[in-house]
């Protein structure tokens, strides 16, 4: 091979790798993930003491892939493939194999983000980060079995969902999932909007979320993931439709953090075809005490309606939380709620089996680790 072919065929190669370089850049994966495991102490649980290892509490454990391809002109293809997971016994979430989402889409910088597969809807995109759960607590600090999906109990399957740019300092949402039955368009359906604005120190939302026949739609808190649902489980099988519209505000100063919250939880035909509906006031605070210390607390109350039989549910719930960041990616936190039920109603914190009374108290020491 005489000395031009080389340079050609030497040449030629670099071309190929510069190539690969280039659609390397302009197209990226990323694996990511959270382990939480910590160890419960629970004071009444069907008239018994729990103490137990739990998974997934300050923030669901999980892995996922998440990735995006450079299209040119401002366009781009992305998708999201996020698998829950139990880390105390290396169980799936939900039974799935992607349960929290699972969906592909294209985002423009200037039009917005159109996205199709299974994923969250627009109140816990835009409204759950005015709830104490998001920031801190997690499972536990939700709203009673998290009626209103404040702390993502579930994500929507078959579902379109589009992401507005931020303009101004609005953002918006609006989702439709299909429920897929020939001739019963709205059967197993749901659909939410919602928007939120954040100016400085100052944040509000408000959005609204109806799940059709959500006993058999979503995958929600009726009576699983290893525990009965007293709180609304026997509703939600009931329920023709649930209706969630929530509002709520931050405002941040210094190192303080207010936030609240308000939802209003509508199952439709519940109880022998009446409605059935729950308010839920929250407010809460975070400190950020030093640069690893961090600090919050909440409370919320929960008023309820049965129609059918005018009982009126009521649970006041007290949130305590400190959490120490060992490292950037790594944090161990000790956490406390306090319930006390009236109404008729049992004490029962959103993860345990019901209390025998109307109290019900819950300790719990974790270790959190990203990646």
């Amino acid at each position: 091979m005489n000395q031009k072919m080389k340079l050609a065929h030497l040449a030629g190669a670099l071309l190929c790798i510069g190539a690969i370089s280039t659609a390397h850049a302009q197209s990226s994966v990323t694996l990511y993930g959270v382990l939480d495991t910590g160890i419960d102490f629970a004071s009444n649980v069907n008239g018994n003491r729990l103490y137990q290892m739990a998974s997934g509490v300050s923030a669901g454990s999980r892995w996922g892939l998440r990735g995006k391809e450079d299209l040119g002109g401002g366009l781009a293809a992305v998708f999201d493939l996020e698998s829950g997971f139990n880390s105390t016994d290396g169980a799936l979430g939900s039974g799935l194999a992607f349960s929290r989402n699972a969906y592909v889409g294209l985002a423009s910088q200037t039009l917005g983000t159109v996205t199709v597969g299974r994923q969250w809807d627009p109140l816990v995109d835009l409204i759950e980060p005015f709830s104490l759960n998001d920031s801190y607590g997690g499972w536990y600090f939700s709203h009673p079995n998290d009626m209103d999906n404040l702390d993502n109990g579930f994500a929507v399957s078959n579902a379109v969902k589009y992401t507005s740019p931020t303009i101004g300092g609005f953002t918006g949402e609006a989702l439709y999932s299909f429920g897929g039955q020939a001739g019963q368009f709205s059967n197993n359906a749901a659909y939410s909007a919602a928007a939120s604005y954040t100016q400085g120190s100052f944040s509000i939302g408000a959005g609204y979320l109806r799940v059709n026949d959500p006993e058999q739609s979503i995958q929600s808190y009726q009576n699983g993931s290893g525990f009965t649902n007293a709180v609304y489980g026997d509703y939600l099988a009931n329920a023709r439709s649930q209706g969630i519209f929530a509002a709520g505000a931050s405002y941040q100063f210094n190192r303080f953090k207010l936030m609240g919250n308000f939802t209003n939880v509508d199952f439709q035909q519940g109880d022998a075809g009446q409605d059935v509906k729950f308010q839920n006031y929250e407010f809460a605070g975070t400190f950020a005490a030093t640069s690893q210390l961090n600090l919050a607390a909440g409370y919320t109350y929960t008023d309820g309606r049965d129609h059918a039989t005018n009982q009126e549910p009521k649970y006041q719930q007290l949130n305590l939380s400190a959490e120490y960041e060992v490292s950037k990616r790594t944090a161990v936190y000790v956490l406390a709620a306090l319930q006390k039920a009236s109404g008729g109603a049992v004490a029962q914190i959103a993860g345990f089996d019901p209390s025998s009374d109307g109290k019900q108290v819950v300790g719990r020491v974790g270790l959190r680790h990203t990646f």
